[in-house]
């Protein structure tokens, strides 16, 4: 059996090591248009930050010990032009002779991935403007770095390439500045939960321009003029367009595959194209969203390996399938980390779902052993089933370790309830006898039973302040004195019970402390009197941060910006 597969990178490079595991017998050519294969796009961000130093690292194999271990032909530097279904062929060029020639296929496996976004605007073919998804982009940029020394960057886009990125440039002591027409930066995020990550890269000295919009560019004096709509324009000595990416999927469009949303290649669960004897896998798929059931883009490595696994098990006769992509991802901002999984809040309202969700400030580790940080959890669940649906959270250590938990328990199909179930490592240094994820589980169950109503910060604007309800905020005195909410009076919650005649029976009370801990033992506490108690689902710290973001993007000039 002969198989061809285009692109040698995530899917391509995993599809034809699996092939080989499986039949020692298969011919495998595998063309890559660039001059690398099985790179690491994740890692291309912290070599241009000096982080990872020798540019070898930033590939996991080479095209001779790609053969010297699996005899497959790795030809970089060929690119596949053509497809020909009808007699079962693929043209290629060879880019480094200009040769071009047919090579014929018993199965044709298409990893082609996704290519950076770039708008139709003017300026975009400048010297000092560029894309980075490929070693050679990373090669260019920090050739551009080390020869010009730039002082200022601008980069257009603020997802996880424009977020790695702006570190990195910062590390190197430029002055960053992210501008994007969205108004939040990591989409996958709810806006509240985007708040911290605001914060970090606001107080690590990056720029956030949010709710602009990037017309075009011009060269002025040698640098980048950066002409964005109803503002004076920016200056830069380097720009970097990371606004996202496009399925590469021309090959397909030309030899009639069916196609998907945004042109994406369309596949069934075994990665088999509308083309006999074409599978595809990557960046380039549609996929189906784990939680929804709906189409979906996921450009993410992990998918992209396990459907090139998949994919070569059905060329070799297998029946292996794809359950869909759940978005799992993680991402170091400065010294914080923001990690997510599922569906998030807004996708959720817009799937149509009715939800529920919970909001938690844990430490990362026991409070008694030193140097625990505290964590901000998202839980998403549908409020009649409990069926969980998605997670943020943003913090320090243990970030990671939680998401994959509750990753793990959305595809078990557990509900938020059961999380309090969960038998989890437990030691003083690494986490809590009541761990975080067991937490959110004993809120949904609280939820579930009636024991805890909560309101949230959407509500707080909406809350009356003409007496008929009870305002409470039950931390210290400091800690009020220090900032509250309007209209929200203090009694600590170990002053309640002596302070009880100062509440009115008949009114519902709301109640907020820091984190949401204390307001709950207040609330459960006025409960036992008989009184309809409310709790603010995250506490004041996080109501805090997303006001005090909410007011920056609002009233953000660009007066602080390199002009």
């Amino acid at each position: 059996m002969k198989i061809v597969i285009t692109g040698g990178v995530a899917g391509g490079a995993t599809a034809a090591a699996r092939i080989r595991r499986l039949d020692e017998q298969a011919k495998i050519t595998v063309f890559e248009r660039s001059g690398f294969i099985s790179y690491a796009n994740c890692g291309l961000p912290y070599y241009i930050g000096d982080v990872i130093t020798d540019a070898d690292d930033l590939t996991l194999q080479t095209p001779e010990g790609f053969f010297s271990r699996f005899r497959i032909d790795m030809k970089v530097r060929h690119e596949v032009t053509a497809i020909h279904p009808e007699r079962k062929t693929v043209s290629v060029r060879n880019l480094e002779t200009g040769q071009e020639f047919e090579e014929s296929y018993d199965k044709l496996l298409l990893s082609p991935g996704a290519r950076p976004t770039t708008p139709s605007l003017p300026g975009t073919d400048l010297k000092q403007l560029f894309t980075l998804r490929t070693v050679e982009d990373t090669l260019r940029i920090k050739d551009y770095i080390n020869t010009h020394r730039p002082k200022t960057a601008v980069l257009a886009g603020g997802g996880f390439i424009g977020l790695e990125l702006a570190e990195n440039l910062q590390e190197l002591g430029m002055d960053v500045t992210i501008i994007q027409r969205p108004r939040q930066l990591m989409n996958p995020f709810d806006a509240d939960m985007a708040a911290f990550i605001h914060a970090s890269m606001r107080r690590h000295g990056v720029k956030l321009a949010l709710g602009h919009t990037v017309e075009g560019f011009e060269e002025a004096d040698g640098r980048v003029k950066v002409l964005l709509k109803d503002e004076e324009p920016l200056h830069a000595d380097l720009v970097v367009l990371a606004i996202g990416v496009t399925p590469d999927t021309h090959l397909a469009k030309n030899a009639g595959l069916e196609l998907g949303i945004r042109d994406s290649i369309l596949v069934n669960e075994r990665m088999e194209t509308s083309v006999p004897d074409i599978y595809a896998v990557g960046d380039a798929i549609q996929v189906k969203h784990y939680v929804t059931g709906h189409d979906a883009l996921i450009s993410l490595a992990g998918p992209a390996n396990k459907q090139g696994r998949i994919a070569a098990d059905n060329i070799c006769g297998g029946d292996s399938r794809y359950r869909g992509s759940l978005g799992t991802s993680v991402i170091k901002v400065f010294d914080m980390t923001a990690a997510v999984t599922g569906i998030n809040e807004t996708a959720a309202k817009k799937a149509g779902l009715d939800i529920e969700k919970v909001v938690l400030s844990p430490m990362s580790h026991a409070g008694y052993y030193p140097g625990g940080k505290a964590m901000t959890m998202k839980v998403i669940f549908e409020k009649k089933t409990f069926r969980l649906l998605g997670a943020q959270i943003v913090g320090y250590e243990g970030v990671d370790k939680r998401i994959d938990v509750l990753a793990a328990a959305i595809c078990a199909g557990m509900t938020a309830i059961q999380l309090k179930d969960l038998d989890l490592a437990y030691a003083p240094p690494y986490s809590s006898a009541k761990d975080p994820v067991n937490m959110a589980g004993f809120m949904a169950e609280n939820i579930a039973r009636g024991v805890l109503k909560q309101f949230h910060p959407e509500d707080v604007n909406g809350l009356p302040r003409d007496g008929s309800v009870t305002l409470l905020d039950v931390r210290t005195k400091e800690e009020y004195r220090l900032g509250h909410i309007d209209g929200f009076r203090n009694i600590p919650v170990d002053e309640l019970r002596e302070r009880m005649n100062e509440i009115e029976q008949e009114k519902p009370v709301y109640l907020i402390c820091q984190s949401g801990l204390r307001s709950y033992i207040a609330a459960r506490i006025l409960a036992g009197r008989g009184f309809e108690t409310y709790n603010f689902s995250g506490g004041f710290r996080f109501y805090d941060a997303v006001t005090n973001d909410k007011c920056l993007i609002e009233s953000v000039t660009m007066c602080g910006m390199d002009r």
